[in-house]
């Protein structure tokens, strides 16, 4: 088994670092608060004092960051990952980021002499605990070859979907249809809930059909249960709605209904909800309807 450097362990970092060393590599990690890295130093993973540490002692990094700034800081900031690449470095960003700056960083690895594959991540904290996270990446295949090792360890559906940057983009592909498939399960639930149904019998006999979908089988329960513990913040997917209308807006795209899931989320924000699941935009139609799901708080 091979070494490898891991940036960042936040929800999603912290299991995908723990799923690299149960699949027998030895992981360098750091983060930017510094306790945040105990469970997965306590689990085997030498902890290194800076991402310049990292890149210095693994040929390959992985980061897993919040936003574009993050990346850069951590790569390119004060003892930052770009002072410890060199020819054969290899940068594998599983953070969600602005496509565009993709490419800006991309490139100025690759005059390093170094390599950059932009690899997503999807499938919520419950995809990163068990390693069946869905990653679709940017760059070249045989860098893709080179990793594959320890991409294993964290995703089933591994896809090489274009060069530098092409990642990013399905990535906000990706997030268009996570929210409107949320907007989707809430609107049919409030619908179910307003006329008198039983709302785990209806998620029952609609989830095997045409209208099933992972955020309805995952998500549905927990909106049912009103548990709003978070695979993935509201926080962090309006960041990320924010990237994709971005680009949007970059390519001349219409997008009405991701625009409208921004607008809810923000209203939820304006709640102080924002550490919620993302799951909790159901919380913005109750508000308008005057209906709750559920009967549990």
């Amino acid at each position: 088994m091979g070494a490898i450097g891991f940036i960042g362990l936040g929800i999603m970092g912290r299991s995908m670092a723990k799923n690299l060393i149960d699949a027998g590599h030895d992981v360098t990690v750091w983060n930017r608060t510094a306790s945040r890295a105990d469970e997965v130093v306590e689990a085997g993973a030498r902890r290194a004092e800076s991402p310049a540490d990292v890149a210095r002692s693994n040929e390959i990094v992985m980061i897993c960051v919040s936003d574009t700034d993050d990346v850069e800081a951590v790569v390119f900031g004060p003892e930052g990952v770009t002072e410890g690449v060199r020819s054969g470095s290899l940068i594998i960003d599983h953070s969600t980021i602005s496509p565009a700056a993709t490419k800006v960083f991309a490139g100025r690895i690759n005059e390093l002499g170094g390599s950059w594959l932009d690899a997503p991540i999807s499938g919520g904290a419950e995809g990163a605990v068990k390693g069946t996270l869905s990653i679709m990446i940017g760059g070249d295949a045989s860098d893709i070859e080179r990793a594959r090792e320890y991409l294993d360890a964290v995703g089933t559906t591994i896809t090489h979907v274009g060069p530098q940057g092409a990642g990013q983009l399905v990535k906000a592909v990706n997030q268009v249809l996570v929210v409107g498939n949320q907007l989707a399960v809430s609107e049919a639930l409030l619908l179910a809930e307003a006329g008198g149904l039983d709302l785990e019998a209806t998620l029952a006999a609609v989830e095997g059909g045409a209208a099933g979908s992972w955020m309805l089988s995952n998500r549905g329960p927990q909106m049912i249960k009103r548990d709003w513990r978070p695979g993935f913040t509201i926080d962090l997917q309006q960041k990320d709605l924010r990237l994709v209308l971005e680009a949007a807006d970059e390519l001349g795209v219409p997008l009405p209904g991701t625009a409208l899931v921004f607008q809810l989320y923000r209203a939820l924000q304006n709640r102080d909800l924002g550490s919620e699941g993302n799951h909790a935009l159901v919380k913005a139609l109750e508000e308008m309807s005057g209906i709750k799901l559920g009967n549990y708080d």
